[in-house]
């Protein structure tokens, strides 16, 4: 029997990045696009919250000018001038001997010490450059495992904080590659930029063009002769093809009946979690120690609960209303995983409390807090998930297809955008070799 013809062409779901520059590039190429979003704004682990002039940015923060080819192709090909994507000033120091070390990743710490000693910032310079073979793209070692043959400054000093800070990393989880090769990608900190009017301004200016469904939850989605069924709140709607640019975690429980050659790599991509708090200010607050930038990376050897303070309002002058201050604060690994069942009050109140030290009288200034929690921060891209992805990346291409940064095991937005390049091409080889006879809107629905 001939299946009934689908009551949608395309579904897409998830909103975030990786989900809306699918989409987009599957309507340039003629494909009718629908993309459903369970939250009520677009933009994932790119959101931005906007409040009484605070431009709050609640996962991802900035983008590096090199190693982000197809960010960058994007950003030109949907208009958005250098002026959208300014410069982030002092974007990085390294907290040592109560000081906030600037100039960290970029060559003039490499002169000025950037907190490390001569032989450390030496060590740091061969892993930028490439030098040695460990951590090349096929290598499964752990960052501990890599680690253990540099020096205790570099990996406590360095390498763990900034793996913990911006990827949620535990070293002895996760591999030493994708980091390694994402931080020779990118090079200098000295380049990093953010987006005008807050991290989701590249999340809103793709949706702007798309037919996107926000506070719409799937909760199961199935291969069926002639495509894949969605299950909604509403009931089901059947698609010719469906992407899920959601994490992997999110997509096995969506799409429990996945092939082998997919569910071997979905079940081995297991995520970090993430916590910040940001903190809405009378004022910008008096800083310790010269911490005058934008982030500054703190050790576990010099605190255990606080990995990364971040004073927004230097990032860019449009995150805070003028003369107001924003900053959050990014909990180490073992905190985050010591107040999961907190509730945000008691979250906040430990987290301030112990950035006290590094921005004195940081309580007394607070008009607002915020608690950001992710349970899917960021792939971990672990051994077992790089062992598993040479299958994934091999399968053929089917109605159900996947999107986001786990794909790619390269957590950041680069990965995201990425990997809609690929799962386009994919989705676009299947329906050209499985035609089908044209959609039609189910009767009483509006998508």
């Amino acid at each position: 029997m001939t299946p009934a013809p689908p009551d949608i062409d395309t579904a897409v779901v998830g909103a975030g990045v990786s989900g809306l520059a699918t989409a987009r590039a599957l309507d340039r190429a003629g494909r009718d696009v629908r993309v459903f979003e369970a939250a009520d704004a677009v933009g994932g682990r790119m959101r931005t919250l906007h409040s009484d002039g605070w431009r709050i940015d609640t996962g991802a923060e900035m983008l590096p000018s090199a190693g982000y080819p197809a960010t960058w192709a994007l950003i030109r090909e949907l208009g958005m001038a250098p002026a959208d994507v300014p410069r982030v000033p002092r974007a990085l120091a390294l907290w040592r001997g109560g000081r906030a070390r600037p100039h960290a990743g970029r060559p003039l710490g490499l002169v000025t010490g950037a907190g490390l000693s001569p032989r450390a910032r030496a060590e740091l310079m061969r892993l930028q450059l490439g030098g040695g073979e460990a951590g090349g793209p096929a290598d499964a070692a752990t960052l501990e495992e890599f680690a253990a043959a540099c020096s205790p400054e570099l990996r406590e000093r360095f390498l763990y904080p900034l793996a913990a800070g911006f990827f949620g990393w535990r070293p002895d989880r996760s591999a030493a590659a994708p980091l390694l090769t994402h931080l020779r990608a990118t090079g200098s900190t000295a380049r990093w930029r953010t987006y005008r009017g807050g991290m989701d301004a590249l999340a809103r200016r793709l949706a702007a063009g798309l037919h996107v469904s926000t506070g719409t939850a799937v909760h199961g989605v199935a291969a069926v002769p002639g495509g894949a069924r969605l299950t909604l709140d509403g009931g089901t709607v059947t698609a010719r093809s469906a992407v899920l640019a959601v994490p992997a975690p999110a997509a096995v429980h969506l799409h429990p009946g996945a092939p082998d050659d997919e569910h071997a790599f979905l079940a081995a991509c297991s995520f970090a979690p993430m916590l910040r708090v940001s903190l809405e200010l009378e004022r910008r607050p008096d800083a310790a120690g010269g911490m005058r930038g934008f982030a500054t990376l703190i050790p576990a050897a010099e605190d255990d609960v606080l990995n990364v303070v971040t004073l927004d309002h230097n990032k860019h002058p449009d995150r805070a209303p003028a003369g107001r201050g924003l900053v959050s604060l990014v909990a180490a690994p073992p905190a985050t995983a010591a107040l999961t069942g907190a509730d945000d009050t008691e979250t906040a109140a430990a987290l301030v409390g112990r950035a006290e030290r590094y921005l004195p009288g940081l309580g007394g200034l607070v008009r607002r807090t915020r608690v950001h929690r992710f349970s899917h921060g960021l792939p971990e891209a672990t051994p077992a998930a790089l062992r598993a992805r040479r299958a994934f990346h091999g399968r053929p291409a089917r109605a159900v297809d996947y999107a986001g940064d786990w794909t790619l095991l390269r957590p950041c937005s680069e990965g995201a955008v990425a990997s809609a390049e690929v799962a386009v091409a994919r989705i676009l080889a299947h329906v050209a070799d499985h035609p089908s006879p044209a959609h039609r809107a189910p009767p009483g629905r509006t998508l």
